[in-house]
């Protein structure tokens, strides 16, 4: 039987001195009552954390390698959508039972995506309990770089990075709201399983983009944070967001729908300066992730949806809510 701490040490402690080089950064990890970091020289620290819930966030039965993956992909998609480096992650962790095949699945999948992106564990807690998985996660970045919600302007392109909709495909096919064939079902269930955080592209907007945040709970909701902070309005063309390449062989009532209010994208939306298109378009290029251009912000309050013809579109959809939401 598997103590808390010895769960720790053969799941979940990392040998740095082998696997990468020493980084002054991290004078203390895993092991005291603290974690102890030296935050580069003039960086800020981004902080942001996510508690992902049994039943809520993910299947009971889901795939504890890619539930490993997607726990921290979520995480890192804040700080991207900061344009922070990833620095350092804590996990709190609750299970019903320290299972060894659960663990190991399960760290393997989060460590080995840590491990990409250079993002190292250095503590948490562990308990046993229902399946919740708790992440807090430290980035850093020079000072006045961040790409805020407050900061959009009249005028500005609005972007989104990917493609949007497969994850809640996905999912709709998982409650059999509809049917999707099985080969169909599992390549549009990887973008809910494991999301690609744009950590490249939000570093290589700094400077370009004006605002920013990762898309969540749905387009239209998380686009809204944006226009509230910032006080702006914004025209959105719905037939030009990109559909996953699942969704797009779907209806064109269904392909507005997912885009617009399907959620678990973890792609970034952003807004840039009309002048700043080609850094965009670089941008794109430096971090090998697409981006596309879907509307603008303007000063009339509120968000207008237009079809491909720029016509007002009456479509009755919103995002997702932890506490309104069924």
């Amino acid at each position: 039987m598997l103590s808390e701490f010895d769960l720790i040490k053969q799941y979940f402690v990392q040998d740095y001195a082998q696997n990468s080089p020493q980084d002054s950064r991290f004078a203390l990890g895993i092991g005291d009552d603290c974690a102890l970091l030296n935050p580069s020289q003039g960086m800020q620290l981004a902080i942001s954390s996510d508690m992902l819930v049994s039943g809520r966030h993910f299947f009971p039965d889901a795939d504890p390698y890619l539930l490993g993956h997607k726990c921290l992909a979520v995480n890192l998609s804040d700080l991207a959508a900061m344009g922070a480096k990833p620095l350092a992650f804590t996990l709190a962790l609750s299970l019903p039972e320290a299972n060894r095949d659960w663990l190991a699945a399960f760290s393997q999948g989060l460590l080995g995506l840590a491990k990409t992106h250079q993002c190292r564990l250095i503590g948490g807690d562990t308990t046993k309990g229902p399946l919740n998985i708790c992440i807090t996660i430290l980035g850093e970045l020079p000072p006045a770089a961040a790409l805020r919600r407050d900061a959009a302007q009249v005028g500005d392109d609005i972007w989104i990075s990917g493609t949007l909709g497969d994850a809640r495909l996905a999912l709709a096919a998982y409650w059999k709201e509809l049917d999707l064939d099985e080969t169909s079902h599992q390549q549009a269930a990887i973008r809910m399983h494991q999301p690609t955080p744009r950590v490249a592209l939000g570093i290589a907007l700094r400077g370009i983009a004006h605002a920013a945040l990762d898309i969540s709970d749905g387009l239209i909701g998380d686009l809204g944070h944006i226009l509230a902070a910032s006080k702006v309005g914004a025209s959105l063309y719905v037939d030009e967001l990109p559909a996953g390449s699942i969704l797009q062989t779907q209806s064109t009532k269904l392909r507005r729908e997912f885009t617009l209010a399907g959620g678990d994208d973890y792609e970034l939306c952003f807004t840039a300066p009309v002048a700043q298109r080609d850094a965009v378009m670089q941008a794109s290029k430096i971090s090998n992730t697409r981006v596309t251009r879907i509307g603008n912000i303007d000063s009339e309050p509120g968000l207008r949806l237009l079809d491909q013809n720029k016509q007002p579109l009456d479509l009755h959809l919103k995002s997702f809510d932890h506490f309104t939401s069924p």
